[in-house]
């Protein structure tokens, strides 16, 4: 066979060919970038992760992965708890559900570590990353946090610490009571689509995420600021904090109370749980309103108001109290966020929580179309952010390590046929 190249060229196309491969090998590649919160103090925020179920899950099981109260995981999401069982009903793969954390100050930034995950045989710490934990945490902050020296070596049954990003921003928003969600981005994601389906601007978001354009990749992490009802509880008190956001509810004081936010309301309403079996007393001091009870009396000077508050749990007492006013018009009767039943399909909007912006959605499939849901694995596993100096900091995924890998192999199979064909 006739060489294309002769042998007196062959030597220069060699030594071009490798450097244009080794310069594919050590450029840097595309990565994921997070939205960090530098911190000094230790003070705690209840912050959320955005998080999509790689399997069927039963609720307590979701719960269980991030460490939570089932309960919790499902007024989160606005979910009636008042179904039959509804801990142990099993929500479809592929489901969009907000999940509430505690925000910490480790290290001088912002993350949760509370969440812990056990090993098992078929695991390795990109399966844990980018599929159990939905590209929340990537394979080398697990490495880092549980100091794991080689790892593809991974003992069935390890205690992992799982750092998922989280930031507290001062549970404000434009000086407005806020809760923030760390939102993994989707291939159909587009920054006006995010903005649209949580009810804030681009602006907004662009200014949060220190963002010099709405430009955004598939697995980037970003900080997403939920309009929320904030309560006013003294420190003592053992939900002191407490912030709901909007169009949800919580559940507190050991099941006891339960406190909601309006869909577009500000102010937190408590009253009693249906879930409250045996709680302290709820009744007002001095009074025979019990929690959640107004009474308004309108007279020519205003509307007398008269109501007994939610104020907090310590030490197993529910604390409550009374107060008087005169408005200048009675209050309407309270407004309750809409609860739905536990979900048994995930449809489009549900996967992927936002929709791209309207202008750019094409022919895509808009939120409330249904569609065939892609196969168990099918969503793409972008890998989250490691943390480095700056808001915005860039990550790598096991993605790039396993690419160079194989570019390594094709760059040494491509040598050893060049010299093996021309004799060298």
């Amino acid at each position: 066979m006739q060489n294309l190249i002769p042998n007196s060229q062959m030597m220069p196309f060699i030594k071009f060919t490798l450097f244009s491969l080794i310069f594919l090998l050590i450029s840097p590649k595309i990565s994921s970038k997070s939205t960090i919160e530098p911190c000094s103090n230790s003070n705690s925020c209840n912050a959320m992760v955005g998080y999509t179920l790689y399997t069927e899950l039963k609720v307590s099981e979701v719960a269980s992965l991030f460490e939570i109260d089932p309960i919790a995981l499902l007024t989160a999401n606005s979910i009636d708890i008042s179904y039959p069982d509804v801990e142990n009903h099993i929500l479809p793969s592929q489901l969009f559900l907000k999940v509430p954390i505690s925000c910490s100050c480790v290290d001088g930034i912002r993350k949760s570590v509370s969440t812990h995950y056990k090993s098992r045989p078929s695991d390795t710490l990109s399966i844990i990353a980018d599929s159990i934990y939905g590209g929340l945490v990537s394979a080398d902050q697990l490495q880092e946090a549980n100091s794991i020296n080689d790892p593809n070596v991974l003992d069935v049954g390890m205690n992992l610490v799982v750092p998922l990003p989280c930031t507290c921003f001062n549970n404000s928003d434009n000086n407005l009571p806020a809760i923030y969600l760390s939102y993994v981005v989707q291939p159909v994601d587009t920054l006006a689509g995010i903005a649209t389906r949580y009810q804030t601007t681009l602006t907004d978001l662009m200014n949060v995420n220190v963002m010099g354009s709405t430009a955004i990749s598939p697995g980037d992490i970003l900080s997403v600021p939920l309009s929320a009802c904030a309560s006013n509880f003294p420190r003592y008190a053992s939900d002191y904090g407490l912030i709901v956001p909007n169009g949800s509810y919580a559940i507190s004081a050991s099941h006891c109370v339960q406190c909601s936010c309006a869909a577009a309301g500000r102010n937190l309403y408590c009253t009693p749980a249906t879930l409250a079996v045996s709680c302290s007393s709820m009744q007002c001091r001095g009074s025979n309103l019990m929690l959640g009870n107004v009474t308004v009396q309108q007279s020519s000077a205003g509307c007398n108001v008269t109501s007994c508050s939610y104020d907090g749990y310590a030490n197993g007492t529910i604390i409550t109290t009374l107060s008087a006013s005169l408005q200048p018009r009675c209050p309407g009767a309270p407004q309750f966020p809409a609860v739905t039943p536990p979900p048994t399909t995930a449809t489009r909007e549900s996967i992927y929580a936002p929709a791209p912006a309207p202008s750019q959605a094409g022919g895509a499939l808009l939120p409330g179309s249904t569609s065939a849901l892609p196969p168990l694995g099918s969503l793409p596993a972008g890998g989250p952010a490691t943390l480095s100096s700056g808001i915005a900091s860039s990550g790598s995924s096991a993605l790039n390590s396993c690419n160079t890998y194989h570019l390594a192999v094709v760059v040494g199979a491509l040598v050893i046929c060049i010299i093996a064909g021309h004799g060298f």
